[in-house]
């Protein structure tokens, strides 16, 4: 029996962290840098450097992996 293969859709996208490292070169996944850059997904923003969602509801792994 084969294993089911996963198709790729093109170019993965880095989810970013739930919060910030505070590393002084900021790192790819960096909330504060996707932020700046206009990548961080749709309906999130930043807070006192941790990732929140815009309607106020949890930010969960699952969530953010749906909306980006």
């Amino acid at each position: 029996m084969g294993k089911d293969k996963k198709k790729s859709k093109g170019k993965v996208r880095k989810l970013p962290k739930t919060k910030c490292c505070v590393s002084k070169s900021r790192c790819a996944r960096c909330p504060l840098r996707m932020l700046k850059e206009g990548t961080l997904p749709e309906g999130y923003t930043v807070k006192k450097r941790v990732l929140v969602r815009a309607d106020g509801k949890k930010v969960t792994k699952k969530g953010l992996q749906k909306a980006a």
